[in-house]
């Protein structure tokens, strides 16, 4: 889910940079002990939905890990603007603020703060659905680790949890949290349907109440559809009519297996995603 960014560009002190510069060294704070938060949005024929949303998300992620951001979430979202003026109006994009650490001992040096933008093409999956299992990993408490942040130092554990599911013949996972229950995809939040009532797992510390599975959520309740916010187990998955996922990264695609059960993409889910779309384009 994500590949080789294609053509990039780089806001870094102060200026454009094209592809991939470096910007770290082997004494660097974030490559050391990992200091770095970012934040993911979209855009796409023009245009880039919630992009204010992520911006602010990425200030509140750069204070949660004990940085000091030096740019307001306005400033970053008119930069990101300057960025996607750079690419052809129908191009697809990742747009990827930072902050991280240049110094510090263990925890960074809030003084040492950078702040890095990449805008890059990476076009979004086809809605044709992936399979997922059941992880071993679990996601962490918020005693444990950094949760009320995006930051860079969770996603190893959800890439072990990726490893793991492509070792089992598939493309994703569903994470657990600490007691067991489903908390969300490896990269996305988690969806399903049942006779015809949509159900998410209630944010409880342990994953990012993600802005594109809020706008989904906020999009199916002004249509009429039901949406509870509530305790999910995995047998509750699996018994599901529908499961789906929502993300920045993918916005709202199908879930066509988990573990032995087969899914088709069902009513909920193409309403999600119609409605998505046309927010999107208002």
């Amino acid at each position: 889910m994500g590949g080789t960014p294609g053509q990039a560009w780089s806001w870094v002190q102060g200026a454009w940079v094209e592809g991939n510069p470096p910007i770290v060294g082997p004494l660097s704070h974030a490559l050391w002990l990992a200091s770095a938060v970012f934040d993911g949005a979209r855009a796409f024929q023009g245009v880039a939905p919630d992009l204010d949303l992520h911006c602010a998300r990425s200030i509140r992620s750069a204070i949660a890990m004990g940085l000091a951001p030096m740019v307001t979430a306005g400033e970053i979202e008119e930069l990101c603007w300057d960025g996607i003026r750079r690419f052809p109006k129908d191009a697809e994009l990742y747009i990827r603020p930072m902050f991280y650490a240049d110094e510090g001992f263990v925890s960074p040096d809030p003084a040492s703060t950078r702040f890095v933008l990449s805008v890059y093409e990476d076009p979004l999956p086809k809605p044709t659905g992936f399979a997922a299992c059941i992880s071993t990993r679990r996601r962490p408490l918020p005693s444990m680790a950094p949760t009320e942040a995006k930051a860079a130092c969770l996603y190893p554990n959800a890439g072990l949890a990726l490893v793991e599911a492509r070792k089992r013949g598939f493309q994703s996972a569903i994470m657990l949290d600490a007691i067991g229950n489903v908390a969300e995809f490896a990269t996305a939040n988690l969806f399903i349907a049942k006779d015809g009532v949509a159900r998410t797992p209630v944010p409880n510390g342990c994953f990012l109440n993600g802005i594109t599975r809020q706008r989904v959520i906020g999009l199916l309740r002004a249509d009429g559809v039901t949406v509870e916010e509530c305790t999910l187990t995995p047998d509750d998955v699996l018994s599901a009519d529908e499961v789906f996922s929502t993300g920045n990264h993918s916005k709202c695609v199908p879930v066509t297996k988990v573990e032995h059960r087969e899914f088709a993409p069902g009513p909920v889910f193409a309403r999600a995603r119609a409605l998505y779309w046309e927010y999107a384009f208002r």
